[in-house]
């Protein structure tokens, strides 16, 4: 072999050299006669795919960020050219005037209620506290012997509310530290009626949801305290089907709509609910007068028919008698009815 081709056959076998070993690592990556590949489970699978999805989707969300940061942007440019003043919230909490009147939800009874009662008042003083935040004239809320069952309760579904504003909320007895001369304790047992609030005062609620199995306990705690008591004038202005005890947050409700309106009647129907069955005192009479009047006529008309009538009724067939029967029903129910 001469020497000018000794070079090209050594760069042949080189060539075929590394042919040759290519080869035999794409046989060796090839799986083996017999072999079979590792089965992938569902849930890789779906881990595979959603990767895949996500990096797919990838400058989709880019842009869509985009587009909320743009949004965003517009609608604050927006709010400021609407309202040179500031903000809506800003300027509607502007016309707010606090009330000096304390609102006080005496927790106090905390062992008498089971876990169930505990959690119903939990919502109404959550009630109590978001109707107060709303008011044109919202109160001094306090929230007294804070602990026990109510605390943990609140500790486990309501975190929130250690970071409540406009409310002060203390272990201790609300006799610690108000004095007794300032208190009146509302229980619809006491004998004396409210004419009017004196926001001067510190108004009580008990903190009592016990379906009325403990009737007169807070008539009788505030007796005992020597603390002046009263009723709201409920039975002044309003008649109701069911019993005159309110829940919790309607009484607070009643009190915050009367600071705004200064009329009784018409805090009392803004507040209570349909289901009491509430109307006006005066239709309530006037509905009691008009079924009085209706049976005095009835009576009357009985003593002065003749014998004549009532012989021509005793012949009169069993089928009349039985229709006269359902005329007089329906004329009775027509006179029930209050107008």
């Amino acid at each position: 072999m001469s020497s000018e081709m000794l070079p090209a056959f050594i760069e042949s076998s080189n060539v075929e050299r590394k042919q040759s070993l290519s080869e035999d690592q794409e046989k060796s990556q090839k799986p083996r006669l017999g072999e079979q590949l590792e089965p992938i489970s569902k849930r890789q699978m779906k881990k595979l795919i959603k990767q895949k999805q996500w990096e797919e989707q990838r400058e989709l969300r880019k842009q869509k960020r985009k587009e909320k940061r743009k949004r965003k942007q517009l609608e604050r440019q927006c709010q400021l050219e609407s309202n040179l003043d500031g903000n809506d919230r800003k300027r509607i909490r502007r016309d707010v005037v606090h009330s000096t009147l304390r609102l006080i939800i005496d927790c106090s009874f905390d062992s008498l209620m089971v876990l169930k009662d505990i959690k119903k008042l939990h919502k109404q003083i959550q009630r109590c506290y978001a109707e107060n935040r709303r008011a044109l004239h919202p109160v001094q809320f306090y929230l007294t012997s804070h602990g026990g069952q109510l605390k943990k309760n609140m500790d486990e579904n309501d975190k929130g509310w250690v970071n409540w504003k406009d409310i002060h909320i203390k272990p201790e007895h609300y006799s610690e530290f108000i004095k007794k001369e300032d208190l009146i304790y509302l229980t619809s047992d006491s004998p004396n009626v409210l004419k009017e609030l004196d926001e001067s005062k510190a108004y009580v609620i008990g903190g009592l949801v016990d379906h009325n199995h403990h009737k007169g306990l807070t008539y009788k705690q505030a007796s005992d305290h020597g603390i002046d008591h009263a009723q709201l004038p409920l039975g002044n202005f309003v008649k109701m089907n069911s019993r005159k005890v309110l829940a919790i947050n309607h009484v607070f409700e009643i009190i915050l709509e009367y600071l705004e309106t200064r009329d009784w009647q018409e805090a009392f129907f803004t507040i209570l609910p349909q289901r009491k069955g509430a109307v006006p005192t005066d239709r309530a009479c006037e509905s009691s007068s008009h079924d009085l009047k209706s049976a005095r006529i009835e009576d009357g008309l009985d003593s002065d028919s003749s014998e004549e009538d009532n012989s021509r009724n005793e012949l009169e067939s069993p089928h009349e008698e039985e229709k006269q029967d359902k005329e007089n029903s329906s004329e009775s129910t027509v006179n029930s009815i209050p107008h």
